[in-house]
């Protein structure tokens, strides 16, 4: 019987263990990667849809608020609903409605630090003259 010194067998299922766990780090961190952008760009569209009705000539910042809450809370949970803002002010020289979400900064599922996603809509007031 011959003993060879650099035999191969028995190292493919160690392979196939070791690719297969990289292989499923790096999907679940490029689907937990999507599911952060998709959280940040409807906090954002909710922001500025709330804005948008708070600017409107028979509207009030109450009701941008509502209806930026509203949208977090069909879209994601009301855990991103906790801290929206509103405020009149001027946005590139003009009277603008300002909606501010502070939201969860999701790491781990939807799971995440708390108010590390702060995102700001803008909306142009309406008047009637």
């Amino acid at each position: 019987m011959r003993v060879r010194c650099c035999d191969d067998a028995g190292s493919a299922a160690a392979e196939f263990v070791l690719v297969g766990a990289l292989l499923t780090v790096l999907t679940l961190s490029v689907m937990q990667f999507g599911l952060a952008l998709h959280v940040r760009n409807t906090v954002i569209d909710a922001a500025g849809e709330g804005a948008r009705v708070a600017a409107l000539a028979d509207n009030s910042l109450a009701d941008g608020v509502r209806r930026t809450t509203d949208l977090l809370s069909v879209a994601l949970g009301d855990a991103y609903t906790g801290d929206v803002t509103a405020a009149y002010g001027d946005f590139l020289g003009y009277p603008a409605a300002s909606i501010t979400v502070r939201a969860p900064l999701p790491l781990l599922g939807l799971l995440g630090p708390d108010r590390m996603l702060e995102v700001t809509g803008h909306g142009a007031v309406e008047t009637l003259d």
